[in-house]
C-alpha cells in the first residue's frame, strides 16, 4: 500500500476496497489527471519532445502515406499511417473486420525504405500480416463519415465547420483496436520495460493515438486544399484542440480487468492516494475557487455530451442536475481546514455515484504538486505467486476474511448464474450468453471470480474434515484444477483493490461497468453506449495541439489544463489569417 502521509495533513484513510471496488463504483469513475492520456501530454512537454513530418504522400482524396517523426531525449520514433480507399460495405467497427480508412503503428527508431516497405505490405492486413518486431503499437481506425464531409465541405468553401458538429461528434477518425505488448509479432511488452519514454502502462499506445489525431487534422486540410486550392482555409485552433480521437470498443475489454488483478490493485491504489493525499490538505480560497471553476466546467462539458444511450443519458443528467447543490455548497461553507473530507462526507449521503466520483477527480485535480509523482508508480511487473506449504486451514481463513463478498453470494438462484462468458470460435471475441438458454456454455471463459472462489471454498473444507493438518499442496495434489485460484488467492489476499467485488454471473451484472473502468484510467470522455455491450468515446479532446508541443509553453499549469473541454465559440467565416 503506499503511504499518502503529509506532514501536518487531516488524517485520512484510504477507502476500504468494499466501498471502491463495487462495479457500480467502478463503473462510475471519470478520467482524472493520472490517466494515460494526461500523463503522456506531460511528459511530451516537461520533457520537450518533438514532433516533425517526415513524409506526407497523399493523393486528391487523401489516400497514401504519412510519416511523423517524434525525437524524445532519449531516442527517435516514426508514426507511420497508411490511408487507403474504403469501399461501403467493408466498413465496420467490428475487430473482425478487413480493411479500415487508415492503418499505422508506431515504430522504434528510423524507417528506411526496406522497413517501409515491409510495413505498407503487412500494416494494412493488422492481423493477418507479418508485423515487424520494431513496431511497439498495430492499429486501425475508420472515418466519422459524417464529421469528415463536412470538415471538408466547410474548408473548401473557406469557412470553419460547426463547432456544434463536433460536440456531437468528437473526431474525424475512431480506431478499433490500439494493439500494444508483442501482439502479431510487434514489440513483445518487455521491450518497454526499461524504455524510458514508454515504460508507463499503456503510452505508446496512447502516443500512436495522439499522432493519429494530427494526422486526421492534417488530412481534412489536405483534402480541402486539393478540392478548393483558391478558397480553403485552415482549421482554426480553437477546433484543432476540440478534436480528439474516437474509439469504438466492446466486451474484448472486460478480461483485462479479470485476467490482470495486480495490475488493477495498482491503478486502483494510485487513484485513491491521489484522493486521499487532496483530501488531508487544508484549502484555502484559491483552491476553493479553482474547485468552482472546474465544477461549472465540468457541468458545462456533461451538458455538452451528447449520447444516444437512455441510461448514460439520465446519469448525465443527474450529474448535470446535481453539480448547482455542489456549487451552492461549496460557496456557503465556511473554510475549514476539513473542508474537502465534508465535501466527500455530505456527497456520498446525497448524491449519485457518478457524481461523487466527479467530485473526487476534481479534487484530485488541485494538487498536481502532490499526486503527480504517482503516475510513475501506476505499472507493476505481474506475477502470482503460490505458497503450497501453507496450512489448507490457513487458506480457508484467508478466503473467509477477504473474499466474504464472493461466499456471501448465493449462486443456486437463476438470478445469480444467469450470464455466462465465452469467447465466439467465429469472432474471436468475449461474449456473454444467457446460461442454460443459449449455447456455448461448455466453453465458459472463468472470468467470474466470486463463483470459483466459492466452490474452492467449499471444496477445500470438505477436504479438511479428512485431513486436518494438510497443506495447500496436498490439497492440490488431490484437487489440482483449483491450482490456479489458489495461487490468486494467496496472491491477491495482500492487496486491497485488485478484485472487483462483483458476481460477473449476476443478471444485473452491467458489463458496461467493465468498460468504464479500464477507459477512464485511459482517459476516455464523452462515454456514449451504443448498446449494453459495446461503447463509443474521445481520446486527447482538448490536448495541446504537436505545434503547441513544439513551442515553449509559457505555463506548464495552464498547459496541462485540459480536461473537460467545452465547445468553443463559433470561430467566424474565415480564418485565412490564421
Amino acid at each position: 500500500m503506499l503511504d499518502v502521509t503529509t506532514a501536518g495533513a487531516t488524517p485520512v484513510a484510504l477507502r476500504p476496497a468494499d466501498e471502491a471496488m463495487t462495479l457500480e463504483r467502478l463503473g462510475s469513475l471519470h478520467a482524472s489527471r493520472l490517466s494515460f492520456v494526461r500523463s503522456l501530454v506531460r511528459q511530451m512537454a516537461h520533457q520537450r519532445w518533438q514532433v516533425s513530418c517526415a513524409r506526407f504522400d497523399l493523393d486528391a482524396a487523401g489516400h497514401g502515406v504519412a510519416i511523423y517523426r517524434l525525437q524524445t531525449p532519449q531516442g527517435r520514433y516514426h508514426g507511420v499511417i497508411f490511408s487507403q480507399h474504403l469501399e461501403p460495405e467493408q466498413r465496420s467497427d467490428r475487430v473482425i473486420a478487413q480493411a479500415w480508412d487508415v492503418t499505422f503503428g508506431l515504430v522504434e527508431g528510423d524507417v528506411h525504405d526496406g522497413l517501409l516497405e515491409q510495413m505498407a505490405a503487412n500494416v494494412p492486413l493488422q492481423e493477418a500480416g507479418r508485423q515487424h518486431p520494431r513496431l511497439l503499437v498495430l492499429s486501425r481506425a475508420n472515418r466519422s463519415l459524417r464529421n469528415f464531409a463536412h470538415f471538408v465541405e466547410a474548408l473548401s468553401s473557406g469557412r470553419q465547420p460547426d463547432s456544434g458538429q463536433i460536440t456531437r461528434v468528437g473526431y474525424l477518425y475512431r480506431t478499433t483496436a490500439v494493439y500494444g505488448n508483442g501482439k502479431f509479432g510487434i514489440a513483445d511488452f518487455v521491450r518497454l520495460q526499461n524504455n524510458a519514454d514508454f515504460h508507463r502502462p499503456f503510452s505508446a499506445q496512447m502516443m500512436a493515438v495522439y499522432l493519429l489525431r494530427h494526422f486526421s487534422i492534417e488530412q481534412v486540410e489536405h483534402i480541402a486544399r486539393h478540392q478548393s486550392p483558391d478558397d480553403a482555409v485552415p482549421l482554426a485552433r480553437e477546433l484543432r484542440r476540440y478534436l480528439g480521437i474516437g474509439n469504438s470498443t466492446g466486451l474484448g475489454m472486460a478480461p483485462f480487468l479479470i485476467n490482470h488483478p495486480q495490475l488493477i490493485q495498482q491503478w486502483i491504489t494510485c487513484r485513491e492516494s491521489a484522493l486521499m493525499t487532496a483530501l488531508r490538505q487544508a484549502p484555502d480560497e484559491d483552491r476553493r475557487q479553482r474547485l468552482l471553476t472546474l465544477t461549472r466546467r465540468a457541468m458545462q462539458h456533461l451538458e455538452q455530451t451528447v449520447s444516444e444511450d437512455i441510461e448514460q443519458g439520465e446519469r448525465n443528467a443527474q450529474t448535470v442536475a446535481a453539480l448547482p447543490e455542489v456549487i451552492a455548497w461549496l460557496e456557503e461553507m465556511p473554510l475549514e481546514d476539513d473542508l474537502w473530507q465534508q465535501l466527500t462526507a455530505w456527497s456520498a449521503r446525497t448524491l449519485p455515484f457518478e457524481t461523487q466520483e466527479l467530485i473526487h477527480t476534481l479534487l484530485i485535480e488541485l494538487y498536481p504538486e502532490r499526486v503527480d509523482y504517482l503516475e510513475d508508480q501506476m505499472g507493476v511487473i505481474e506475477r502470482m505467486e503460490m505458497t503450497p506449504d501453507m496450512p489448507l486451514v490457513r487458506l480457508k481463513q484467508l478466503i473467509e476474511t477477504h473474499y466474504d463478498w464472493a461466499l456471501n453470494e448465493d449462486f443456486t438462484t437463476p438470478e445469480a448464474r444467469y450470464w455466462f462468458w465465452y469467447r465466439s470460435v467465429e469472432k474471436e471475441e468475449p461474449r456473454l450468453g444467457v446460461r442454460d438458454r443459449e449455447p456455448g456454455a461448455e466453453k465458459e471463459l472463468h472470468l467470474a471470480i466470486a463463483p470459483r472462489v466459492q466452490h474452492t471454498h467449499g471444496v477445500l473444507s470438505e477436504f479438511l474434515e479428512a485431513n486436518p493438518r494438510a497443506l495447500v499442496v496436498e490439497f492440490l495434489i488431490a484437487h489440482p484444477r483449483h491450482k490456479d485460484i489458489v495461487r490468486r488467492i494467496q496472491t491477491m489476499v495482500d492487496t486491497a483493490y485488485g478484485e472487483i467485488r462483483a458476481n460477473l454471473w449476476h443478471r444485473d451484472m452491467k458489463p458496461m461497468h467493465l468498460l468504464r473502468t479500464k477507459l477512464s484510467f485511459f482517459g476516455a470522455s464523452r462515454f456514449d453506449p451504443k448498446s449494453d455491450r459495446w461503447v463509443r468515446i474521445t481520446l486527447f479532446q482538448g490536448a495541446p495541439l504537436v505545434e503547441e508541443l513544439n513551442a515553449e509553453p509559457h505555463d506548464l499549469q495552464d498547459f496541462d489544463d485540459w480536461s473537460f473541454p467545452l465547445e468553443p465559440e463559433s470561430p467566424g467565416e474565415s480564418a485565412k489569417a490564421r
